[in-house]
């Protein structure tokens, strides 16, 4: 009988099994498996296996002893069947030739285990995982991806480890598959990670294809404004801009009751405090609507006012002139500028930005005497952070004590802030603004009145005036350079001053006063209708802040999302403007109340396209010496062009060609104008012979102002460039006496804001035309002519010729000037001529009609006037130089050229009379007659 066998093979191929018997001990794997030897009678002819589906079949080796194999009939798989097991039965050959009688054994059962091979890579069950965590957290676990084996032996079905290949990511995977992350993760610095991940089988086997695995970074819920831009660009020209169009805020789902933001926009950095107009200061006042009797202390350096060209300045032409003080400078203003004694009442205003100081008093206006006394008329300074005014009374019949001086306690004297203070005395009442804000004086001391003097007094700006002599201390003394004598200054302004004004006779209105101080930038808001009763908006008066108060976040939303910034300045400051906003929330459990956090952020406000401004016109012309010396003068720009124009790049799109091509234009503009100035190129003017004149009454139709010296005039006043066009079309130049004069030369420029933007120098040069006119006697012809004696002669117009040379043409002997000596002689032999044939028609008989009407004509040659031009031979200058040449050649053989006699006359009548026909229209254009006293 046979026992059961269990057989382990690895089956690959149809390798054979032997059957060896029940008490056989197994061979090692891969050796031949054989049958045991069933016994020595008849041979086994065969081995049959039950069984359905079974792989395997039995041959027999040797069949008389028995000996078989069982060998699979196919490739085996483990993944499809790890086990077999069937049933096997040998039988004999029988007896007899037929084999009749076969015996059979008993079945066996065969049990056979196929062995596995590494031959499956792991797969994914995923093809990508997904998850979201909260920033801020650390987790132990955040995700497992899974990987499965298709082998089918433990050893190489299971997953051994797990691999994040992305490199340098705050993420670790464990041998399960367990993604965390290794650090608390920001959502600002990375909103999704993207990791891919591989795993291993227990073989070794890397997987097929890594997984992709995304983590989304979700914010932690922060009460906070959402959709706020933190760089807003704004371009200028474009109106109003809105600075939240899509913000919203987060409560995370917290009941609020009520809400308070307030929005501010930071400017004081740009020009004193905002952008403003940065004309002059008076400029500003005219605009504003201020009346007449303004006068400018600290002005923009020029020729008319040149006091405050020492003082160091911001160097910039963006913002307006400003002027710094360091406790070392002071000025002193001009007599002349400000009346001794202000009449009453007055306004003084200055723009000042002042940091704390010492304990000394710092002035920045002062009036006191010249010598001896050092007496204070009146002051502004700042001391400990107050303001004061010292106001003391001029000399009256009663001695009582008076008002003296009015002191201010304020935080933006001290702040290093840009303020605008305006002071309306009336006395004894003072007030003070303050950025158009009213204070009254906490303390106001009492003085008796100046006693009678006849000191004359010295205003200075930035410190206090007082003379040297018998006085010892130890204060700085000023440079000669501005004091203009031996003295000393006391109590220096350490800070920066603007547009330092007094007017007098007048008080300044509030209206004026909002005026100057008002921004040209600033925040804006249009509620809609719907909201508009649902929330309370209040703006500070310079508008660079507003607070909302409501309690309904939708119509809170809808109001922040129409605020703008607004910039009305044709030509901005450009630069950054901070802008924050700061929210305060009140909810129903006040412990559980959120807190929302400041949101901050900027304007940007881009580079305006400058403009360039030009000045076009007759910039060489020639005047007769008479027009000169009239009461109306010589107009210097009679055909004055002013155009200002900006470049910019525009994108042009090409037919048949899809690129987009850049170009520059250039594209003209209107703007204002607030100075033009005509200087004198070369020696100044010299009052008693020659003046530079304009129609007053014009100038101030135009509401413009005119300041002149000996070095020009300046026309200021903001006005459009038409309108300066006309002006400028009115000046005129003078000059009585001509006798020397040949040329002059002059410069326009003109500016806008302040020297912001200039002109191009336009250079004009005017000569003058002087005429000849012959002696009283015919005979006085034979000497030499004088060309520069004056005779009212119409202007001639020769704008675009070389003139440059007028002194050396009529002055010098040259071509041209020999040929018009030759003329002239011709002229006044023909004269001579005409006077002897008419003392012989006297004597004889009459000639024909026309002669009839000569002789009937009494000549009076003492007042016969010959008017010559000598820039029509000028005009034919080819002509002349070939003239003049061959005049020259014949000056070399020996003809005399200093003196014209009567034989020179005679031979160029004979050279008239050949050359009559081809010269007749040139001497008829340089002969004029003045027959003014026929």
């Amino acid at each position: 009988c046979l026992s059961t066998f269990w057989v382990s093979y690895c089956m690959t191929g149809c390798n054979v099994i032997k059957w060896l018997g029940p008490d056989t001990q197994y061979p090692p794997f891969n050796s031949p498996f054989h049958f045991p030897k069933y016994s020595p009678h008849p041979t086994i002819c065969g081995f049959r296996i039950h069984g359905q589906n079974v792989p395997f079949e039995a041959v027999v080796l040797d069949k008389s002893t028995g000996e078989g194999v069982i060998r699979a009939k196919d490739k085996l798989d483990c993944e499809l069947q790890k086990e077999h097991t069937f049933t096997i039965q040998a039988y004999d050959c029988g007896e007899g030739p037929d084999g009749g009688n076969m015996k059979k054994s008993h079945k066996a059962t065969v049990h056979i285990q196929v062995n596995d091979m590494n031959e499956y890579s792991p797969v994914f069950k995923e093809k990508s995982y997904k998850a979201t965590v909260i920033e801020g957290k650390k987790y132990d676990s955040i995700l497992k991806v899974e990987a499965v084996d298709a082998d089918c032996s433990f050893q190489f079905s299971q997953i051994c480890s797990y691999e994040i290949v992305t490199p340098d990511v705050p993420f670790t995977i464990d041998k399960d598959g367990n993604i965390k992350n290794t650090e608390k993760l920001n959502y600002s610095k990375e909103r999704m990670y993207k990791l891919t991940v591989t795993s291993y089988d227990c073989g070794k086997n890397r997987a097929s294809e890594d997984v992709l695995v995304k983590i989304n970074i979700k914010p932690t819920c922060k009460p906070s404004w959402q959709g706020f831009n933190k760089r807003i660009e704004y371009e200028p020209g474009t109106g109003s801009l809105a600075l939240f169009p899509s913000m919203h805020l987060e409560t995370c789902e917290e009941p609020i009751t009520s809400i308070q933001v307030s929005i501010m926009l930071e400017t004081n950095h740009i020009g004193k405090g905002c952008d403003r107009d940065t004309y002059s200061e008076k400029s500003l006042h005219k605009l504003c609507g201020a009346s007449a009797g303004t006068v400018e202390l600290l002005p923009t350096p020029s020729n008319s006012a040149n006091w405050t060209v020492g003082l160091p300045t911001d160097n910039g032409h963006d913002s307006d002139q400003v002027f710094e003080f360091n406790g070392t400078q002071a000025i002193k203003v001009p007599e002349g500028v400000v009346s001794t004694t202000l009449k009453e009442p007055f306004t003084i205003s200055v723009w000042m930005r002042h940091g704390p100081g010492g304990r000394e008093k710092e002035t920045i206006l002062c009036n006191s005497d010249k010598t001896e006394m050092n007496r204070h008329h009146y002051s502004l300074y700042v001391h400990n952070c107050r303001l004061v005014l010292l106001l003391r009374q001029e000399p009256t019949e009663s001695e009582n004590y008076k008002p003296a001086e009015f002191h201010w306690k304020l935080d933006q004297v001290c702040d290093k802030e840009w303020h605008h203070y305006v002071l309306n005395i009336e006395f004894p009442a003072v007030t003070l603004f303050v950025d158009g804000a009213t204070f009254e004086p906490f303390l106001v001391t009492e003085d008796y009145p100046l006693h009678a003097s006849k000191i004359e007094t010295q205003l200075t700006i930035g410190a206090c005036w007082q003379d040297l002599s018998g006085h010892d201390n130890d204060t700085e003394t000023l440079s000669e350079t501005l004091t203009g004598g031996s003295a000393l200054m006391t109590q220096y302004f350490r800070g920066n001053l603007a547009g330092l004004m007094i007017r007098s006779g007048k008080l300044e209105n509030k209206k004026v006063i909002d005026c100057l101080y008002t921004c040209k930038e600033g925040l804006d808001v249009q509620l809609p209708e719907e909201v508009a009763s649902a929330v309370k908006v209040e703006f500070n008066p310079n508008q660079s802040s507003l607070t909302l108060e409501g309690d309904d976040i939708e119509s809170f939303e809808k109001v922040m999302q129409h605020i703008s910034y607004l910039n009305s300045r044709q030509f901005p400051t450009p630069g950054i403007r901070h802008l924050r906003v700061t929210t305060t929330v009140k909810c129903f459990n006040e412990e559980t109340c959120i807190s929302v956090p400041d949101s901050e952020g900027y304007v940007m406000v881009l580079q305006p396209e400058e403009p360039k401004i030009s000045l076009s016109g007759i910039d060489h012309f020639a005047r007769g010496a008479a027009e000169f010396e009239s009461t109306e003068g010589v107009t210097l720009f009679p055909e004055l062009r002013i155009v200002s124009t900006i470049t910019r790049e525009v994108e042009v799109e090409v037919e048949d060609d899809p690129t987009v091509q850049e170009t520059v234009v250039s594209e003209e503009i209107m703007h204002n104008l607030d100075t033009c100035e005509v200087t004198v190129v070369g020696d100044e003017l010299n009052g008693d012979h020659e003046s530079l004149e304009v129609d007053l009454a014009q100038i101030q139709q135009r509401a413009l102002e005119m300041s002149s010296s000996n070095v020009g005039m300046v026309i200021t006043g903001v006005n459009t460039m038409a309108n300066y066009e006309q002006v400028l079309h009115l000046i005129r130049y003078r000059n009585w006496h001509t006798e020397a004069l040949f040329d002059r030369k002059f410069k326009l420029v003109c500016s806008e804001l302040n020297g912001r933007y200039i002109s191009n120098e336009f250079k004009v040069e005017v000569n003058v035309i002087h005429t000849a006119n012959p002696m009283d006697h015919a005979n006085n012809a034979m000497v030499q002519p004088q060309f520069i004696n004056q005779v009212q002669h119409a202007s001639v117009d020769l704008s675009g010729h070389n003139l440059a040379n007028m002194h050396q043409a009529s002055v010098v002997p040259s071509a041209a000037t020999i040929v018009i000596v030759v003329c002239v002689s011709f002229l006044v032999f023909m004269i001579i001529l005409g006077v002897f044939r008419i003392r012989a028609a006297h004597q004889g008989t009459l000639r024909d009609q026309e002669n009839g009407k000569e002789n009937e004509m009494d000549w009076d040659d003492s007042a016969l006037t010959i008017t010559v031009n000598p820039m029509e031979t000028y005009e034919d200058q080819h002509s002349s130089e070939e003239e003049g040449d061959e005049e020259e050649e014949d000056s070399e053989d020996g003809e005399e050229e200093d003196d014209i006699t009567s034989a020179e006359s005679d031979s160029s009548e004979d050279e008239g009379g050949e050359q009559e026909d081809q010269q007749g229209s040139s001497r008829q254009q340089q002969l004029e007659w003045d027959d003014s006293t026929y």
